[in-house]
Parts: structure tokens; C-alpha cells; sequence
């Protein structure tokens, strides 16, 4: 009888509706990606011929251009400054949105996210740690030595946040987590601040400048630094789609269908840690794109994180680089800090979210 009714014309109607809505969304979302990418590479403070931009990418791809269509100038502003910037931008507002839609499901908060557990804390301590003490890993230099050590940082921040909730509850309570990350974030933000005090002026201006947000510098090197952890970090968060669906029911519900639930919440708290911790290496500390891209494409797609979470990367990432792109343009030559864009966007609309969350309208969930 199930069978039959869910055979009649008005069910797969509106199965098909919600199929095409939803494929509509994926468009738009990739859509929005090849813009941001696009906008980062034609517009800048040195005017290029969009021509000219192809030209120079086609040769390096696809060795096809002539080399006398662009200038060695052209050639390494578009593929050793723009392009790499680009797509480190996408990556990091790929990495941040992932991991706080995971985060989001998972502790079944709305205000959870990297920054909320500390885990972008301990990230920021480990970054610092090595532009402080000019920490170089094998003789790799301080660039390449901060992803690592950054991971690290963020790794040891949630292992401490995990061992906190431990000692303080017998379960990994999802309050007790954000408790126990907000008082491990203000422990390691005071010992930040005690390292830039400690500081010489040279130093104190880096750490500063990094912590801001911002990605400019970015080489082809720190592309390859970051992708490894994007990868593996983004695909165990997508495979695990129905365990995060499970888990955001609650942990009673999910231990009852055969769900893990100790196991899971530790890989997938390690999988956001992966992400957060390897973007805040190469980007500083950039605030609200975990926390309010994830809210907006909730209210869009729905709560199901098989839709929710690749939306989530595919928007973050589109929005980081377009935020990017601006922070270059707006007052140029100069630049503006990555995080202060994101933050006059995130802050109003995190607040609409509030607003409408309050007047009973489909907001926070």
C-alpha cells in the first residue's frame, strides 16, 4: 500500500519539482564559483586585457598560446600572483563553510563553528608560535612550516576541548563542548596577546597583518601545501553525510538506527579540524564565513547534509574569492584586510538571520 501511494502522479510531482529546485541550486552554486573565479583574475589594481589572461592561461595549461600574445610581466602577475590567490581563496571559504556546516549538525547549535570550539584558536597559536620564534621545520622556511605546525595547534586545541568535556561530563555533551571551547579560545587568545606584546615592532606588525585575514603573497606553494588537507578533510565530511544527519537528530536517536556515536563525532570533529586548521594557516583568522554561509544555504536547501555541506563548500568558497576581490579593488593600490569584508558582510546578515530567527520566520536552526 506504501509502495503504491508513493507511485501516485501528485508524490512524484513533487518529487520532480524538488529535484529540478534542486539542481537549479547546484548551478547556481557552481555558477557563482566560475564568477568569483572569473572577477578575481579580470579585476585588479594592473588592468590586463581578459584576452591577454587567457592567453597566458591557456599557454601554461595547455601549451597552445604564443608566447608573444603577453609580456613576461602579464605573464607572471595572472599565473604566479592572481591565479594562485584565486584559488586559495576558494579553497579557504571551501575548508571554513564545510567545517562550520559540520560543526552546525553536529553539536546541533547555531552558533557553532571553528571559532566557537576553539579549534581556529589553536590554529592561530600554532601560526604565531612560528612567526614569534621563526620556527623552520627542516629547513623549509616559516611559510611552509606554518600549515604544519598550525594543524598541529588546531589538533591539540580540540584534543583539549575533548578532554575538558571528558573530565566534565561521562559523554561528549554538545554544550559542554562549546563551553569547554569558548573558555579554551579566551585561554589562548590571552597567550596571543601575551606573544605580541612580547614582541619587536617587525615581528608584532606580521602577526598582526596575519591575523587580520589575508591572501595576499599566496604562491602555487601554499596552494600544494593546502590541498592535501582539503581533500582528504573534505572527503570524509561528504562521505559521511548520513552519520552527520543522524547525529544532528540527536545522540539518542542516532545510537538507536546503529550509528557509532563516540566514533563518528571524533572523526568528524577531526575532519573540520583538518579543514579550519590548514585554511587559518594560509589565510590568518577570517570570522562568519563558517558561521553565516552554512545558516543561508540551510534556509535555501533544507537540514539534510547530503545538499547542505557540498552547497556550503561551493558558496563559501565563491564568496571568500569575491570578499578577496574586493578587499584588493575597493581602496586600490592599497588593500583591505580579507576578515574586515567579511565581517561588515557576515555581521548584518548574521543579524537579519538573528531578526528573523525571532519573529518565528524560517532563520537559525
Amino acid at each position: 500500500m506504501g509502495l503504491k501511494h508513493l507511485r501516485e502522479p501528485s508524490i512524484q510531482k513533487f518529487t520532480s519539482k524538488k529535484t529540478f529546485k534542486i539542481s537549479i541550486i547546484y548551478l547556481i552554486a557552481i555558477g557563482s564559483v566560475i564568477f568569483a573565479g572569473l572577477f578575481g583574475l579580470f579585476v585588479s589594481s594592473v588592468s590586463i586585457p581578459i584576452q591577454t589572461i587567457v592567453s597566458i592561461i591557456t599557454h601554461k595549461m595547455f601549451n597552445i598560446a604564443s608566447l608573444s600574445d603577453f609580456t613576461l610581466t602579464e605573464q607572471l602577475i595572472i599565473w604566479e600572483i592572481r591565479l594562485p590567490r584565486v584559488i586559495i581563496g576558494l579553497l579557504v571559504g571551501a575548508s571554513l563553510s564545510l567545517a562550520g556546516a559540520t560543526l552546525q549538525g553536529l553539536l546541533r547549535n547555531p552558533l557553532a563553528e571553528p571559532y566557537t570550539i576553539g579549534i581556529s584558536a589553536g590554529s592561530s597559536l600554532g601560526a604565531v608560535i612560528v612567526i614569534y620564534f621563526k620556527l623552520s621545520l627542516f629547513g623549509l622556511g616559516i611559510m611552509t612550516t606554518l600549515p604544519f605546525v598550525s594543524i598541529i595547534g588546531a589538533l591539540v586545541a580540540l584534543i583539549s576541548v575533548l578532554l575538558i568535556t571528558r573530565l566534565s561530563y561521562t559523554r561528549l555533551a554538545n554544550e559542554t563542548i562549546i563551553l569547554a571551547g569558548i573558555i579554551l579560545s579566551s585561554f589562548i587568545n590571552a597567550i596571543i596577546t601575551l606573544l605580541i606584546s612580547l614582541s619587536s615592532k617587525e615581528e608584532m606588525s606580521m602577526i598582526l597583518y596575519w591575523m587580520m585575514g589575508n591572501l595576499g603573497m599566496k604562491t602555487w606553494v601554499h596552494v600544494w601545501l593546502m590541498l592535501p588537507f582539503f581533500v582528504v578533510g573534505s572527503l570524509i565530511l561528504l562521505l559521511k553525510t548520513k552519520e552527520l544527519n543522524a547525529l544532528s537528530l540527536g545522540e539518542n536517536a542516532a545510537s538507536h538506527i546503529g550509528v557509532n556515536v563516540k566514533k563518528e563525532k571524533i572523526l568528524l570533529l577531526l575532519a573540520a579540524t583538518l579543514l579550519t586548521g590548514s585554511a587559518v594557516s594560509i589565510s590568518g583568522a577570517i570570522g562568519f564565513v563558517g558561521l553565516v554561509i552554512p545558516h543561508l544555504v540551510r534556509i535555501v536547501i533544507g537540514a539534510n547534509h547530503k545538499n547542505l555541506l557540498p552547497l556550503s563548500m561551493l558558496i563559501g568558497g565563491a564568496f571568500l574569492a569575491f570578499a578577496d576581490s574586493i578587499a584588493r579593488t575597493v581602496i586600490e593600490p592599497r588593500e583591505l584586510p580579507i576578515g574586515v569584508i567579511t565581517a561588515l558582510i557576515g555581521a548584518p546578515v548574521f543579524s537579519w538571520l538573528l531578526v528573523r530567527h525571532r519573529t518565528g520566520k524560517r532563520g537559525l536552526k
